[in-house]
């Protein structure tokens, strides 16, 4: 069957999974087989750094994927971050990359009271569950910046703008290399791996994997997620990125979490923001036991960044 992989390549009413749930599955440890088949992913999501023109030509760190074969980009790197689709010939996959975001800016974005949780649009997600939530803050938080911020006004807004571009190109691409697998990252790309199985043929399937991933939605959208998707969201040591916005403000992350922790090892935490000491939620239990330097990487020895 063909697939979609969405490598969601980019992150206190109290809210935590079951703690049945936590009992029975056991955190563990991955290989470094099930390490090392992140790496390409990884390079796809460190190139959505790249400018429209770079990616096209698929020069500077792309080279680490030498075979993809880019068919559109676009963004400004401002109020429409970065993006780009192509075709991964060893992977017979599409892949889909929006750029990530400055994580010292992001922290102020994330954590600021005045984030809410609102509706996705109904024209661009028919029939989804008017209970589902995703976050639309940060608009006014760019005003306190001298310079224009990298992370575009709202998760929900920067989505919006770009669909139904990304969509016409990895239908494009899907037709001309007669595939249906497509790879997207960062957080604008969970909302990408909601919003296209209601667009592209049925039998299509999708994974999705992030990188530093904020919580994007509430409770129902983290369900909807589990449902839904096959989504891998990978933190790296004390990024604090993740733990926002906080779960007072009703956010939830769905499951699929890996922790990198300081010593190298890569733990499969099982459930929605896992509260051990191994997971990221237990790591970094407020923004200030955080290091914002850990956002970028490493992932498995690769930095994010053009």
């Amino acid at each position: 069957m063909s697939s979609i992989l969405a490598a969601a390549l980019l992150a206190v009413a109290v809210v935590q999974a079951s703690p049945t749930l936590f009992g029975r599955q056991s955190i563990t440890a991955l290989t470094t087989t099930q390490i090392d088949s992140f790496t390409s992913y990884t390079y796809y999501a460190s190139a959505a750094y790249c400018t429209p023109a770079q990616t096209l030509a698929w020069d500077s760190n792309c080279n680490a994927n030498a075979g993809f074969k880019p068919v559109a980009s676009g963004g400004d790197g401002d109020s429409v971050q970065y993006w780009y689709v192509g075709y991964d010939p060893s992977f017979k996959t599409v892949i889909v990359a929006h750029q990530g975001t400055n994580p010292s800016e992001m922290e102020s974005l994330v954590t600021d009271a005045t984030l809410f949780l609102t509706n996705l649009n109904s024209t661009l997600f028919p029939g989804v569950s008017d209970n589902i939530e995703v976050h639309d803050g940060f608009r006014d938080e760019q005003e306190l910046y001298d310079s224009p911020i990298s992370f575009p006004s709202t998760y929900l807004n920067c989505h919006d703008s770009t669909a139904t571009d990304v969509l016409a190109a990895v239908e494009k691409t899907m037709s001309e290399y007669g595939t249906t697998s497509v790879t997207m990252v960062q957080a604008i790309t969970l909302l990408d791996s909601v919003y296209l199985p209601l667009w592209l043929p049925p039998g299509t399937t999708f994974q999705t994997i992030g990188y530093g991933l904020p919580r994007v939605g509430n409770q129902a959208f983290a369900n909807y997620v589990d449902a839904n998707l096959h989504l891998t969201h990978i933190n790296n040591e004390e990024d604090p990125i993740p733990i926002c916005p906080g779960m007072f403000l009703g956010f939830v992350h769905p499951s699929g979490e890996v922790h990198i922790q300081d010593a190298g090892a890569w733990a499969a935490c099982p459930g929605q923001d896992n509260p051990s000491t191994q997971c990221i939620v237990g790591d970094v239990s407020y923004i200030w036991d955080g290091n914002l330097n850990n956002h970028d990487g490493p992932y498995n020895g690769i930095t994010m960044g053009c």
